[in-house]
C-alpha cells in the first residue's frame, strides 16, 4: 500500500485538563514523540503486517532524521520521503487531559512541500493508497488522480478537511464531514464516506444503503492522539487484505482503539493479533 501524507515530531503536554483560551494550566508532564497523520496512518499500517510505501517530505534537520529512521524501524519503504532544505520538519504541540481527550496546532514546515508528482511514481494497480490532508491539496488529488487511473483503492482522510476528493473512500470525523457540506453531498463524489464518532464509533455511508453503525471497543484510553491515524491505516490494510468494507470497518474501530492504551500517537499501535483478539 501506499501512504501519502505529513510527517511531524509530537511535543506532547499531559495534565489533568485542558486550558481554556487565556488560561494558563500547571503540573502538567511533557514528552516529545514522533507523528503527523500520513506517517502515523503508515506506522499503524506497518505494525498491522502491511507493506508500505511512504510520500512525503521533512526537513534537513534532527526531526527529520528522527522521523526517517523512526518508520524505517517500523519496516515502512521511505524512497520517496524527501529531505528538504527550504523548510523545517513539521512540528504539532498537543495537549492531552486526564480523560485522553486533547487538542492539537501544527506547523506543517517541509509538508508544505510534498509535490503533486511524486506519489504517481509508485503507485500501481491492486494497491490501497491512503491520503490526508496535512500536504498540500494539490498532491493528495493528484495521488487520487493516479490510484484511481490504474484502478487502484484510494482512501482520504479529509483532515484538515481542505478538499472531498472526489472518486476516494472517505473518512472524515462529525466535524469535518459537516465542514465539507455533509454525508448527502460527500456521497455525490465519494463510493463510501465513513465519518468517524470518537467513543460513539463509526458509520458506513453508501449511496442507496441504510448506514451501516459500528460501535466503538471499550477500553481504558490514556491519550486518544492518533487515534483517527490507527483507524485509517487500519482500514488500508484491512481493505488490501482482501476484508470487506464492513469487516475493514469493524477491524478498523478495533484498531483505532487499542492506540488509546498509552500517550503518544505510535506508542500502542496495535498488531493484527491484538486487533483480531479484542473484535473476538
Amino acid at each position: 500500500m501506499v501512504v501519502v501524507g505529513s510527517a511531524n515530531v509530537d511535543l506532547v503536554w499531559h495534565g489533568e485538563r485542558l486550558p481554556a483560551p487565556g488560561e494558563t494550566v500547571t503540573d502538567g508532564e511533557f514528552v516529545q514523540v514522533l507523528g503527523g497523520k500520513g506517517a502515523n496512518q503508515a506506522a499503524a499500517a506497518a505494525a498491522l503486517g502491511a507493506e508500505v510505501h511512504f510520500v512525503g517530505c521533512v526537513g534537513d534537520d534532527a526531526y527529520g532524521r528522527m522521523a526517517r529512521a523512526d518508520l524505517e524501524a517500523r519496516g515502512v519503504e521511505c524512497s520517496e520521503l524527501a529531505t528538504t532544505r527550504d523548510a523545517p520538519t513539521g512540528v504539532a504541540v498537543i495537549t492531552v487531559d486526564a480523560r485522553g481527550e486533547n487538542s492539537i496546532a501544527v506547523a506543517p514546515g517541509a509538508n508544505r512541500l510534498v509535490g503533486p508528482e511524486v506519489a504517481a511514481r509508485v503507485i500501481r494497480a491492486g494497491d490501497v493508497v491512503l491520503c490526508s490532508l496535512e500536504i498540500p491539496v494539490e498532491a493528495a488529488e493528484a495521488a487520487v488522480a493516479a490510484a484511481l487511473a490504474c484502478d487502484a483503492t484510494v482512501i482520504v482522510n479529509p483532515a484538515p478537511p481542505r478538499s472531498a476528493c472526489a472518486g476516494a473512500i472517505l473518512t472524515p470525523n462529525e466535524h469535518e464531514c459537516e465542514r465539507l457540506g455533509g454525508v448527502d453531498r460527500l456521497l455525490a463524489g465519494a463510493p463510501a464516506v465513513i465519518v468517524t464518532r470518537g467513543a460513539a464509533g463509526a458509520v458506513l455511508h453508501r449511496a442507496g444503503r441504510t448506514p451501516l453503525e459500528q460501535a466503538a471497543f471499550g477500553v481504558d484510553a490514556v491519550d486518544t492522539t492518533g487515534a483517527g491515524d490507527a483507524f485509517n491505516g487500519a482500514l488500508a490494510w484491512a481493505i488490501g487484505a482482501g476484508e470487506a468494507l464492513e469487516n475493514a470497518l469493524r477491524l478498523a474501530c478495533a484498531a483505532g482503539a487499542v492506540s488509546t492504551r498509552a500517550v503518544g500517537a505510535r506508542t500502542a499501535l496495535p498488531t493484527a493479533d491484538e486487533v483480531y483478539a479484542l473484535v473476538g
